[in-house]
C-alpha cells in the first residue's frame, strides 16, 4: 500500500512518509559523484551539529547510493569526525557510477544494455535503519539521483560540492577554490620552464562543460590564452595570438584549455562512453590535440600538461574549509526548520536554500559576458575568438 507524507505531492510511487521535523531522529549522509577537497568538513559540521545541537543519530552511507543499494551503512560518532576538517577525499567513499532508478542489468540478445529501477530497495534500507531525512551531498548528477528520493517523500537535503562550480542556483561549490588554486600553481610552475626554453605550453584542466576552472586558473596564473566552453575557438585564431609573442624576448606562451573546449562549428572531444555508467560521456584530449595543431601550424616547440585527477586531491584551501563547514551547518539548520527537497546555495555571500529538483541535471555556465572575461581581454588574454 502507498503511503504519502505531509510534504508529499501525492503522486508518488514509492512508499515512504515525510516525517515532520520534531520527530526526526536519525539521519544518513551520503556523499556521491567524484571526491573533492571540502566533502569531509561537510560531513564533520553535519554530524557534529547533528549530536551536539540537537542530540540526533547520525549514519554514514558508504559509497554514495551504493551503500543505500547494498545496505552498508555505519553510525558516526563525533570521534569518528574529528580531525578530518583537512583532509581531502570523503572518509564516507563515493561513486559517479550508482543511479538507483537505473542500475545496470547486463546487456540484452541484441546487446544493448538494460537498466532497473531500484529505488524501493534504497528505501527498504531507508526504513530498516530508521531514517528520518537524508543529506546528500555532491553535484548535479548527484542531485538528478536524490530526486526520486524527494519525489518519494524521503526528507532530503542537498550541499553543492564539485570542482566544477557549475551546480545551478549557487554562486560558489566547495572545492572549487581549493582546485584552481592547484591549477594555478601548476601553471606558475610551468610559466618558468616555458620562458626557460621559449616554448608554448599547454595545460589542459577538468570542467566538463564548464569554462569555469580554466577561466580562474588562467587570470589568476597570467596566463596568454585560455580556451573555455563557452566560446568556441579559432584555431587560426590561437595560432596567430601566440606567434605574436614569438618576437618577445622570452617567446613563450601559456595556453589553458578546459577539457570541454570545442572548435567553432565543432564538439568537444570524448575519449569514452560507458552507456552503462550513470555519468556515460568522458571528456578529455583537447589538450593534446590543441598542442598537436599549435606545433603543426606555427613551427613553435609546444609541450602538454594534463592536470587531470590532482585538482581533486589535497586538503582543501581555509577558503573551502570554512565554507564546507557553514553548507553543513546550514543542512541541518534547514533540515531542524521543517524543510524539505532543499539545496544549500550561497547567492551574493548570503547561505540560501532553492529547490532541489531544480538542481537535477543542470549546469551553470560561463555567461559570455562574465565580468573576468572583460578583464582577461583587457590585459589581452586570448580566448580564441
Amino acid at each position: 500500500m502507498r503511503i504519502v507524507g505531509p510534504h508529499c505531492c501525492g503522486n508518488c510511487r514509492y512508499d515512504s512518509p515525510v516525517p515532520p521535523a520534531q520527530s526526526i531522529h536519525r539521519i544518513g549522509l551520503l556523499t556521491g559523484g567524484g571526491d573533492c577537497p571540502g566533502i569531509n568538513a561537510v560531513i564533520r559540521a553535519v554530524t557534529k551539529t547533528a549530536i551536539f545541537q540537537h542530540n540526533l543519530r547520525v549514519f554514514g552511507i558508504e559509497d554514495g547510493f551504493q551503500g543505500l543499494l547494498e545496505n552498508r551503512l555505519r553510525e558516526l560518532a563525533a570521534s569518528d569526525v574529528s580531525g578530518i576538517l583537512t583532509l581531502g577525499g570523503t572518509i564516507l567513499g563515493a561513486t559517479n557510477k550508482c543511479d538507483p532508478s537505473r542500475v545496470f542489468a547486463g546487456n540484452d540478445a541484441g546487446g544493448a544494455p538494460t537498466f532497473v529501477n531500484k529505488i524501493n530497495l534504497c528505501l527498504q534500507t531507508i526504513r530498516n535503519h530508521e531514517l528520518d531525512a537524508l543529506i546528500v551531498v555532491g553535484g548535479d548528477g548527484t542531485m538528478n539521483c536524490a530526486a526520486p528520493f524527494v519525489q518519494a517523500g524521503v526528507r532530503c537535503i542537498g550541499v553543492p560540492k564539485t570542482i566544477d562550480n557549475d551546480i545551478v542556483g549557487t554562486d560558489i561549490t566547495f572545492g572549487f577554490t581549493t582546485a584552481y588554486t592547484t591549477a594555478t600553481l601548476s601553471l606558475d610552475r610551468l610559466h618558468s620552464t616555458a620562458a626557460s626554453h621559449h616554448r608554448v605550453m599547454v595545460c589542459e584542466v577538468m570542467g566538463r562543460n564548464a569554462g569555469w576552472l580554466a577561466l580562474h586558473a588562467g587570470v589568476s596564473s597570467g596566463a596568454d590564452v585560455i580556451l573555455i566552453p563557452e566560446i568556441p575557438y579559432d584555431i587560426n585564431s590561437v595560432c596567430r595570438f601566440v606567434e605574436s609573442r614569438r618576437a618577445r624576448p622570452t617567446g613563450f606562451s601559456i595556453v589553458v584549455v578546459a577539457e570541454g573546449a570545442k572548435p567553432i562549428g565543432g564538439a568537444p572531444l570524448v575519449t569514452k562512453v560507458d552507456p552503462t555508467n550513470a555519468d556515460p560521456i568522458k571528456l578529455g584530449g583537447i589538450g593534446e590535440h590543441l598542442a598537436a595543431q599549435i606545433g603543426e601550424l606555427t613551427g613553435l616547440e609546444t609541450r602538454i600538461t594534463v592536470l587531470g585527477h590532482v585538482l581533486r586531491g589535497g586538503p582543501p584551501v581555509a577558503a573551502d574549509r570554512i565554507l564546507a563547514t557553514r553548507f553543513g551547518h546550514h543542512a541541518m539548520q534547514l533540515l531542524m526548520s521543517g524543510a524539505h527537497g532543499r539545496m544549500v546555495v550561497m547567492h551574493q555571500g548570503e547561505l540560501d536554500s532553492i529547490n532541489l529538483l531544480h538542481v537535477a541535471n543542470k549546469q551553470r555556465l560561463v555567461p559570455r559576458d562574465h565580468p573576468l572575461i572583460a578583464t582577461a581581454r583587457a590585459v589581452r588574454t586570448n580566448f580564441g575568438d
